[in-house]
């Protein structure tokens, strides 16, 4: 930074100010409390639970005008008991990120170029090439002559945003596709 000295002179001396009356018994505590209750004044909280992993902490949400306004851990939940992981913490600035994409892009092989494409066109396209893939590289049997009806060309990772219930039901679908290779984000 670049101060000048009269800044750095205003600045020291309202340190010193504050510091010399907080001493004198001047709490911002109330001052604190009150700002803090701003930005959730008329919100409607929601007790819900973090979606990142399977453990199932409580999370309350604050909704105004249908928006997510703040987030905090439930201290009456027995799990977290109020406190939160970095991914339970991150929940508001990853929900109302600027940066977060709203719809799908895709690129075309060996294209440089992302172009905007609706949801429906971008599952068919991901259903077509695993549906593919799987059609070229599926072993009914193995280098021995055993039945073993697999695709090995194919990964299955989980991911820590579904449930417990979300899980069980991809891996079953993935198991389905004849897939061996399954693994989660938890196990990393």
């Amino acid at each position: 930074m670049n101060w000048k000295r009269r800044e750095f002179i205003k600045l020291t001396g309202a340190g010193v100010a504050g510091l010399t009356l907080s001493q004198l018994g001047l709490r911002l505590d109330t001052a604190k409390a009150y700002a803090a209750g701003l930005k959730t004044a008329g919100a409607a909280e929601i007790q819900t639970i973090c979606p990142f992993c399977s453990v199932g902490c409580n999370i309350i949400a604050s909704v105004k005008d249908g928006h997510l306004v703040s987030t905090e851990g439930d201290p009456d939940c027995p799990i977290n008991e109020g406190s939160l992981c970095a991914k339970g913490a991150a929940l508001l600035t990853m929900t109302n990120n600027e940066h977060r994409l709203a719809k799908p892009l895709y690129r075309a092989p060996y294209g440089e170029k992302w172009e905007e494409k609706d949801w429906g066109w971008m599952l068919e396209q991901m259903a077509k090439r695993v549906k593919d893939t799987r059609d070229k590289t599926f072993m009914l049997k193995n280098a021995k002559g055993e039945t073993v009806n697999r695709c090995e060309s194919i990964i299955h990772f989980g991911t820590s945003h579904m449930s417990n219930e979300e899980c069980a039901v991809a891996v079953q679908a993935a198991r389905a596709y004849g897939l061996v290779f399954i693994d989660h984000q938890a196990r990393i």
